[in-house]
């Protein structure tokens, strides 16, 4: 997302699919809208992950999602937000029902196991347009900064 300057949290999931069997693309941190859609079109990711640390991340993902699901190509594709979404505390219901309500298939606010992120994607289907490849397939994350192929 735009706003999130760390990278730490991109390192940890990058690192997190990869150990899963994923290939993944981190855009980097403070990607603009335009870039992970750009993005996301291009490389036709499996799963879009965005991550935030910094607070903003429930504004930034609501600005964002609309964007991605207006995109044909990219409209079924899984997308979640995690990490740090808002400066008040995490657990805010009310928070995870309209980020889910705006196109997410799944929230992991901060405080979350990773065993639920790792559930998520572990329950994914094989893309239907090809059979699951002998090596790891490509997982398209976009994070508050970057996005898994």
């Amino acid at each position: 997302m735009s706003s999130d300057s760390h990278t730490w949290n991109l390192v940890f999931l990058q690192l997190l699919l990869e150990e899963l069997g994923h290939r993944v693309t981190n855009l980097g941190a403070c990607v603009p809208d335009e870039l992970l859609v750009s993005e996301c079109r291009r490389i036709e990711p499996d799963l879009i992950v965005l991550s935030s640390v910094n607070g903003h991340g429930y504004h930034d993902g609501l600005r964002v999602i609309p964007a991605l699901r207006a995109c044909p190509e990219l409209a079924a594709t899984p997308t979640v937000i995690g990490g740090k979404l808002g400066i008040a505390g995490s657990g805010d219901p009310d928070r995870q029902r309209s980020l889910l309500a705006a196109g997410y298939d799944g929230v992991f606010e901060e405080g979350r196991s990773v065993a639920d992120f790792r559930s998520f994607v572990g329950a994914l289907p094989a893309p239907a347009d090809r059979a699951l490849p002998a090596t790891p397939r490509t997982l398209p994350t976009a994070s508050a900064s970057g996005v898994l192929r």
